[in-house]
């Protein structure tokens, strides 16, 4: 059959001979300029008519591209022939029932038999599930010495109950085969629209190098980063990647549920609970909306000031080593790794207690409280109730928390990878470590306007409980006093040398001249 299509695309029975072989040459050409103009493309979705839409044949592909084999007929399948059309490689696809599933696939992609999709190609995806490896033995002595791409993901019970690979099973079945595990991060989503930012890498592994180095080439002709991963022993730790679920954020979030249900029960015992127990009100409608606005800012309050103490604490810890080149410890390092997530948690909160303040005026019981004072004023005779220093307080109470919820805003936008990149590493930093304090000092200056003078009287203090915003305070005032302690010049000039090399009692040691203006800083921890 192939060497009947090879004679069907090189006849040219009405043309001399001699035009045939500059027309061929002319079609070579052309197709390699539109395999090059396509892949140079890689970022635009591949979805397209011409593309996605097939006549339902088995339409042969030119010889001159380079040949890849497919065995499946799956989504994965579809999207991989997809990306491996636009990207300029000649797609074989082999099915059980080719007549069935050729028009699933682009028009550019032969779909055919599994015997015959794996006669030619040197490369071949194997986009099937681990269970039916079992049914491609009877290919084996086609497939020896070729380069066999597993593509699969087990579930979470199957990578727990098979201590061996999905990659090192198949290489078990086919001996002769060189097996490599590629693509089995990439989703079949990305595949069709393009990689982005977050899902260009993708990790190979195998023992063979020249087998990593040409499913490499491929990746990279794909739009892809490859990430090189070592030997096929490694395919267990590969297959174990897209089962994680948001690993850096699993710490934050328990630590950010944690807050919310200590300072969401502190508040019950004072808003509701006691009421209920001294003066017998029930008070229970405020659980849904009120208790929680007056959780929502202690959470983002007390986080936003856990993304600054992690740096005090590793500045004070090289001041007293007297270097920066000792590790800090283990639990303060992963500490460190993990600000960013507990400033878009706190970012998060902040966000929801904003939310629940402007809704708080659309409550019934809001409005059965106007009537109520309404009808107090009318019955005291009180035809004037104007507090000046009340007006003042909420006044600058409301202003400091939209300007501190803005600063959150951009410290949160320039987290972003596609903004952050855009930004060099100065400007990152004063971004996020000086707004960030400025954050952390107008949100300081925001609790306290709304505490005001609610801490000494007595009738706040329930249960002989203080009010929760003291208990936010404390951290934060910790934080600022020391970062205030650190920009002494006593500190500062040596915390500066110690983070350029600087050691106490080593051999590296300088003195910087007395009117040295201090310099950019290299860390910001």
């Amino acid at each position: 059959m192939a060497a009947e299509a090879q004679d069907k695309q090189g006849s040219c029975p009405t043309i001399p001979n001699k035009n045939c072989g500059k027309l061929l040459e002319e079609d070579s050409a052309a197709h390699s300029t539109q395999a090059r103009a396509m892949s140079g493309e890689m970022d635009k979705p591949l979805i397209s008519c011409h593309l996605v839409d097939s006549d339902g044949s088995l339409a042969e592909v030119p010889n001159k591209a380079p040949k890849v084999g497919i065995l499946g007929s799956g989504d994965f399948a579809r999207s991989l022939a997809t990306r491996l059309v636009g990207s300029g490689f000649s797609v074989v696809v082999g099915s059980r029932n080719p007549k069935r599933t050729a028009g699933l696939f682009p028009s550019l992609a032969r779909v055919t038999f599994q015997e015959e999709a794996v006669s030619s190609p040197e490369v071949i995806f194997v986009a099937l599930f681990r269970e039916h490896y079992s049914s491609l033995c009877g290919l084996s002595d086609q497939l020896a010495g070729k380069i066999l791409v597993d593509v699969s993901n087990p579930t979470e019970q199957e990578h727990l109950r098979h201590h061996q690979s999905n990659a090192e099973y198949l290489a078990s079945l086919f001996p002769t085969c060189t097996v490599v595990k590629a693509f089995n991060v990439v989703s079949a989503w990305t595949l069709q629209a393009g990689p982005r930012d977050g899902n260009r890498q993708v990790p190979i592994c195998s023992d063979q190098p020249e087998a990593k180095r040409t499913i490499s080439e491929m990746a990279h002709a794909m739009g892809f980063m490859p990430l090189d991963m070592g030997s096929l022993a490694l395919a267990r730790e590969v297959e174990a990647m897209p089962l994680r679920l948001l690993p850096s954020w699993k710490v934050p979030t328990l630590l950010a549920l944690g807050l919310f249900v200590c300072f969401y029960t502190y508040n019950f015992i004072r808003d509701v609970l006691q009421p209920y127990v001294r003066e017998n009100k029930n008070k229970f409608y405020k659980l849904p909306v009120s208790v929680v606005n007056t959780t929502l800012p202690c959470v983002a309050y007390v986080l936003l000031s856990l993304v600054y103490l992690p740096g005090v604490l590793a500045a004070a810890l090289q001041l007293w080593r007297g270097t920066k080149y000792q590790r800090f410890p283990d639990w303060l390092d992963h500490w460190l790794q993990h600000r960013k997530q507990i400033g878009l948690l706190s970012f998060f909160c902040a966000m929801m207690h904003a939310l629940y303040s402007f809704c708080m005026p659309l409550r019934r019981s809001h409005r059965y409280d106007l009537v109520n004072m309404a009808l107090k004023q009318v019955l005291a005779n009180k035809s004037h109730i104007w507090e000046e220093e009340e007006v003042w307080r909420m006044e600058i109470y409301l202003s400091l928390g939209v300007l501190a919820l803005g600063m959150l805003s951009l410290l949160a936008v320039t987290s972003l990878p596609s903004i952050a990149n855009s930004l060099n590493w100065r400007e990152f930093s004063f971004v996020q470590s000086t707004l960030g304090f400025v954050a952390l000092m107008l949100s300081t200056l925001h609790t306290l306007t709304y505490g005001w003078t609610r801490a000494f009287q007595e009738s706040h203090y329930k249960f002989y409980l203080p009010p929760t915003f003291t208990l936010t305070l404390f951290l934060p005032c910790v934080i600022i006093l020391v970062k205030i302690f650190f920009l002494l010049p006593c500190f500062s000039r040596r915390l500066t040398r110690i983070r350029r090399g600087w050691e106490k009692d080593g051999a590296v040691k300088f003195i910087l001249p007395a009117d040295h203006v201090q310099g950019e800083k290299t860390s910001h921890v």
